[in-house]
């Protein structure tokens, strides 16, 4: 390009870097580049929550006129922040590389408590002024104090420094970017399929003007195809929702083996329950129409049975029944423990259920200082939080041979400790190479309950193996049922019990099985 070409971009901090950024890619490709400062509606107004501001496009609408008015050629912008339906005469030219889409926790190290959701101690004042946020927030933790939180990055940081907040809610793209040392926290990272973030979060967008016939090629090389795709999947979604950062929606699309998988959650409001879906298609084509239809929906009335024990007030039970579902909850098998006496020191101690926690650590064990633990998933790693631990390595697979192959892989010829159950099938164990430096130490074993009255409902959400079968000693046919299986090891066995057509949640956290059940 023979001219100059001149980037518009907001005056904070993570702006500047955005748009040095870019500068300092189009110049490497020969081009001679400057960034020209416009202020936003957003950045002046600082007193108030993005849900109270009227109108959209609070940090681009400045900016989107002087590409118009020609005093600008590029803008640059956190994708996040961009309308959906882009004004006339503009057009998205280019996405970059994705950054870290999740959220961080940034939580004061006298406000953290392992054992509960979060890390966050009892009735935490939490600062965020997203409604997105605030709901899927509330969802998992009734007793959080809400406070509404502006300014850019380092000033919310420094906000929470300054007291008023037990922690603050930042997106980790635009910290990773500005390379803040956060040691002064304890840091949380919420997993994207978990708490789900805005559409194209860490996603950069480059807006040009339609006539422009310079720029195209150029920002086409810096354009990355798979992350447009992903992302405008979310971003589908928002438009049909006709949202724009303000609404307390959440979208999440990733593409992995050829498939592309979705994560959602939309609520009316800031305080009122979000509803999840999870959906995933060989084909991005209809699959954002496909979402909003499970969110706009409203469920007949379905009955689910879970072979667990849940008590009234938990997530799995409110995120369930505020969207119409009615919950029978009982675990068909009794766990009882097995005493052990010591055990050698390992390097890892890897825990394949929640039940293996619970059951090795009320034996008060000893463990090294330097051991690390590994869950087999989000579920089991909470189990560990309540106990004070956090694992090193958890799961993030729906199939069990995945995991254990991640783990064999991360420990190499590390020596490591199995707390199992008596009927343990070891399928994390098998993927070992070498079994030499594994050792299995029966923490349980399970009996039946014979004292427990099994529902018929329309779902049938079977957690063990042990659970399969006895739950069709209560119902021998198999039905015009749904049947969610947790884990390979009980998907097998329902196959051998007659049935194929099962469904395996995304992993085994409870919010997985959520979504699963919503989803059917």
């Amino acid at each position: 390009m023979s001219k100059k070409i001149i980037i518009g971009s907001r005056g904070s901090e993570l702006a500047l870097w955005q748009a040095n950024y870019t500068k300092n890619k189009l110049e490497k490709l020969g081009h001679n580049v400057e960034v020209k400062i416009i202020k936003t509606r957003g950045d002046q107004i600082q007193h108030l929550s993005f849900d109270k501001m009227e109108g959209k496009g609070f940090f681009t609408k400045e900016i989107e006129e002087a590409l118009l008015n020609k005093s600008i050629d590029l803008a640059v912008h956190s994708h996040k922040d961009l309308e959906t339906c882009q004004p006339d005469g503009l057009t998205v030219v280019a996405v970059s590389k994705r950054e870290n889409p999740a959220e961080l926790l940034l939580i004061k190290k006298g406000s953290v408590d392992l054992k509960l959701p979060f890390s966050l101690k009892k009735k935490p004042v939490v600062g965020t002024s997203s409604a997105r946020r605030k709901t899927q927030l509330l969802s998992v933790r009734q007793d959080i104090k809400l406070k509404d939180l502006r300014g850019n990055v380092p000033t919310r940081i420094q906000k929470l420094r300054d007291g008023g907040y037990d922690a603050i809610m930042l997106a980790a793209a635009g910290v990773q970017r500005l390379e803040i040392d956060l040691s002064e926290f304890h840091v949380e990272e919420l997993a994207c399929k978990e708490f789900i973030p805005a559409p194209a979060q860490g996603v950069l967008g480059w807006q040009i003007r339609k006539n422009d016939a310079e720029l195209p090629p150029i920002m086409a090389l810096l354009n990355d195809s798979e992350i447009q795709e992903t992302i405008g999947v979310e971003r589908k979604i928002l438009n049909l929702f006709d949202g724009g950062c303000q609404l307390p929606l959440g979208a999440y699309c990733i593409k992995k083996n050829g498939e592309y998988h979705v994560w959602a959650s939309s609520s009316s409001s800031w305080d009122a329950y979000p509803k999840r879906v999870y959906a995933q298609s060989n084909s991005t084509e209809g699959l954002a129409e496909k979402v909003i239809k499970k969110l706009k929906e409203t469920p007949a009335k379905k009955t689910v049975f879970v072979s667990r024990k849940l008590p009234k007030n938990t997530f799995f039970r409110r995120a369930l029944e505020q969207n119409g579902f009615i919950v029978s909850a009982e675990s068909l098998t009794v766990f009882e423990q097995v005493p052990f006496n010591g055990f050698e020191q390992t390097d890892w101690i890897f825990f394949s259920s929640k039940n293996c926690v619970k059951h090795f650590f009320s034996q008060n064990p000893q463990i090294g200082e330097n051991t690390k633990l590994g869950a087999i998933g989000g579920a089991t790693n909470q189990e560990l939080k309540t106990q004070g631990y956090k694992a090193k390595f958890i799961g993030s697979s729906t199939n069990t041979k995945e995991i254990g192959h991640d783990f064999s892989e991360l420990v190499g010829t590390q020596s490591v400790l199995f707390p199992i159950s008596s009927s343990s099938y070891r399928t994390i164990q098998k993927q070992f190479k070498n079994q030499t430096n594994l050792i299995d130490l029966v923490a349980y074993h399970s009996v039946e309950n014979v004292s427990v009255n099994v529902p018929d409902t329309t779902i049938v959400v079977l957690t063990s193996p042990s659970n399969a079968i006895l739950y069709f000693r209560h119902h021998p046919s198999t039905g015009n049922k749904t049947y969610i299986a947790m884990g390979n090891s009980t998907g097998k066995k329902l196959k051998e019990l007659g049935v194929s057509n099962y469904i395996l949640p995304w992993n085994s956290s409870v919010i997985a099985l959520v979504d699963t059940i919503q989803s059917v």
